[in-house]
């Protein structure tokens, strides 16, 4: 079973994608999109989206970080695709999912579901681009408003070249309202002999076996259920009891040092109450955690809750 991290914009930094390999589980990572319009773009713009390029494209912890692109035109993603590669990523990773409002009318992610020829054009680029021991993965939605075109568009990425395809069961329009439809997958699967990645409202082992016996997927994608678990990749693989609170705060403390002496630091009160809104699903304790903080705008004074929380 390969266990892969999703790729959420604004929230899977290379930050988080430090901490949560560390804990462990996880096979694969993706970064958050390097966004192609019309440009060959500077090597810093992947730099900085994937500073595990230094480390020969893996976090800290050995775990490969694969470049994730978003566009519209082949030749563009194409030519950034190849920079990526010859900067050191392991693969390139197609957004053909993102559901945000102004990506799509930009013509970028969820939106391109509705154009197959434009998937397979896309992708077909990509791959002639590259070399052909690199990896070219896609990520799907089962369509924009419907699913009527999910298995074509499945089909078009496949015929394309691609390496391997997640497929989030869930239309642009179903946004991450459950539930999500991993009966789709078994139908696409049935049409493409690439491998299929399950994705979509996994938040808990039993979640996950059930994810498999329905999508007929071994892989899975785990996103906004790794951040309410941390330890929920190692869970889902039959390693791990859930991480306990004490564990969990302490984990916070360390993720607040990354982030108060790292890059970004100025947003880390935001940040670390974002991260208790996905917490809450598992742990009633951050409930409590988001309270003591919720007007706490000083790094260090939340710091300060957060070691009462971990009793250190």
């Amino acid at each position: 079973m390969k266990v892969m991290l999703a790729p959420m914009e604004g929230v899977v930094d290379h930050l988080m994608r430090d901490m949560l390999t560390r804990v462990g589980g996880f096979d694969q990572c993706v970064t958050e999109f390097v966004r192609v319009v019309d440009q060959k773009l500077p090597k810093k713009t992947f730099y900085r989206l994937c500073p595990e390029l230094y480390n020969g494209g893996k976090t800290p912890s050995g775990i490969p970080v694969r470049v994730q692109l978003l566009g519209q035109h082949p030749e563009w993603l194409a030519e950034n695709a190849q920079t990526a590669v010859e900067l050191g990523s392991p693969g390139v990773d197609l957004n053909f999912g993102c559901p945000a409002k102004t990506v799509n009318k930009s013509k970028g992610g969820a939106v391109l579901l509705k154009e197959t020829q434009t998937l397979y054009d896309i992708v077909k680029a990509v791959r002639d681009a590259v070399p052909s021991d690199i990896p070219v993965s896609a990520k799907i939605r089962l369509g924009f408003e419907d699913k009527s075109l999910a298995i074509d568009n499945a089909v078009a990425i496949t015929e394309a070249g691609a390496s391997e395809l997640v497929v989030h069961a869930r239309t642009k329009t179903e946004g991450y309202k459950p539930p999500a439809y991993w009966d789709w997958i078994a139908k696409i699967k049935q049409h493409t002999d690439i491998p299929l990645v399950a994705n979509g409202e996994i938040w808990n082992s039993a979640d996950a076996k059930r994810c498999q016996d329905e999508s007929g997927c071994t892989n899975l994608m785990i996103g906004r259920g790794a951040l309410a678990m941390p330890n929920l990749a190692l869970c889902i693989k039959g390693d791990k009891a859930p991480m306990p609170w004490a564990e969990l705060a302490a984990l916070l403390i360390q993720y607040s040092g990354y982030e108060i002496f790292g890059d970004k630091g100025k947003y880390y009160p935001n940040r670390i109450k974002q991260w208790c809104g996905y917490l809450k699903r598992q742990y009633p304790e951050a409930d409590v955690l988001f309270n003591d903080i919720r007007r706490l705008t000083k790094s260090q004074d939340i710091v300060d809750v957060l070691a009462r929380q971990a009793d250190i």
